[in-house]
Order: C-alpha cells, then sequence, then structure tokens
C-alpha cells in the first residue's frame, strides 16, 4: 500500500513537473496571439487609412458613380467601428470583426471594377500609387492574418495538448482562442460583375 502511494505520488510530482513548462510557454504564446492580433488590426487600419485618398480621387474623375463611392465609404466606417481586442476575441466577435473587413473589401472590389470603365482615371498616377499601396496592403494583411493564425495554433495547442493543458487546467485555465475562418468572410463576399 505504502508502495503505491508513493508511487501514485511521485506520478502527480513527474506529471507537475512536466507540465511546468507551460509556466512560461502557455503566457509566451498569449502574447505572441497578442501581438500578432495587433499587426493585424495594424494593416488593416493601414488599409482604411488609405481609403479616403482612393475615394477623393475617383470621386473627381466618376463622380456619377456615387453609389459605388457611398458603399466604400458606409463598408469602411462599418469596419472602423468593429474593432476587437485580442482579450476579447470569442468566435462570435470574430465572426463579426471578419464580415465587417470582408464588407470593406467587397466594397474596393466593386470600385476597382467600376474604375475600368474610366481611362483617365486608370492613368492617373495618385490613382496608380493609391491602387499599388492597397495591393501591398492587401497581400500584408494576408501575411498578418497568417501569422495569427499561426500564433492561435500553437497557443491552443499548449492548452490543449498534454503535458502543457495539465498546468493550464490546474493553474491558468486558458480556453483556445478562435481562428479565423473562411465561413466568417464569404458570406458577405460577392464576385463583383465585370459589364462591357
Amino acid at each position: 500500500m505504502k508502495n503505491s502511494k508513493l508511487s501514485l505520488g511521485s506520478v502527480l510530482i513527474l506529471s507537475i513537473l512536466l507540465s511546468g513548462c507551460g509556466m512560461q510557454s502557455i503566457p509566451t504564446a498569449l502574447n505572441e496571439v497578442e501581438a500578432a492580433w495587433s499587426e493585424v488590426l495594424n494593416q488593416y487600419k493601414r488599409r482604411s487609412d488609405l481609403i479616403p485618398n482612393l475615394v477623393n480621387i475617383v470621386k473627381g474623375s466618376a463622380s456619377h458613380e456615387k453609389d459605388t463611392l457611398t458603399a466604400v465609404v458606409e463598408a469602411r466606417a462599418k469596419a472602423t467601428n468593429t474593432q476587437v481586442n485580442a482579450g476579447q476575441l470569442t468566435p462570435e466577435t470574430l465572426k463579426k470583426f471578419s464580415q465587417a473587413q470582408a464588407g470593406l473589401g467587397s466594397a474596393l472590389s466593386r470600385l476597382m471594377v467600376v474604375v475600368e470603365r474610366y481611362p483617365d482615371l486608370k492613368a492617373n498616377q495618385n490613382f496608380l500609387d493609391l491602387q499599388v499601396q492597397l495591393e501591398g496592403t492587401e497581400n500584408r494583411i494576408t501575411v498578418a492574418r497568417n501569422r495569427y493564425i499561426q500564433s492561435i495554433k500553437q497557443f491552443n495547442n499548449l492548452v490543449t495538448v498534454p503535458p502543457t493543458s495539465w498546468y493550464n487546467s490546474i493553474f491558468l485555465n486558458h480556453e483556445k482562442k478562435p481562428q479565423f475562418s473562411v465561413e466568417n468572410e464569404e458570406e458577405v463576399k460577392q464576385a463583383p460583375v465585370v459589364e462591357f
């Protein structure tokens, strides 16, 4: 009986020591998640900051495209007002955020289709510069989102896979973090219609 208590106690102590790596790895991973999310927000803000200049340039050359310009401005306002910090990320808040950003992306896509009808606008150097900056920003958003996805994967593994999950369940009790998903955005995105 004494040996079984000693063995059970040894196993328990060994388990706690093995899961002790969670003492630093889980908080470190959480910090990485927060940093990655901040970069995602930073890139979406960069895109949002470019839009007023783009709308003003298009407004000057294609003023009768008021509906499209209004849609872009409204989508930008909605995306700007839908902010979520890393501590508030739940599947619902992430879905709402993703849908707002997808709505803005969709409105921008429609604007770019409209621009194809205006040769003078397509030749405007300021417009071309903004278009290049927006394309670059979309690439940066993709990279930032990918880094966020990887940091979430690492964090979720730490809080759900033994031995660190044991430490988490005893001392920290962190929940899995939500991931970006295509479903969050596909409800909003629609392929723009090109008319000739």
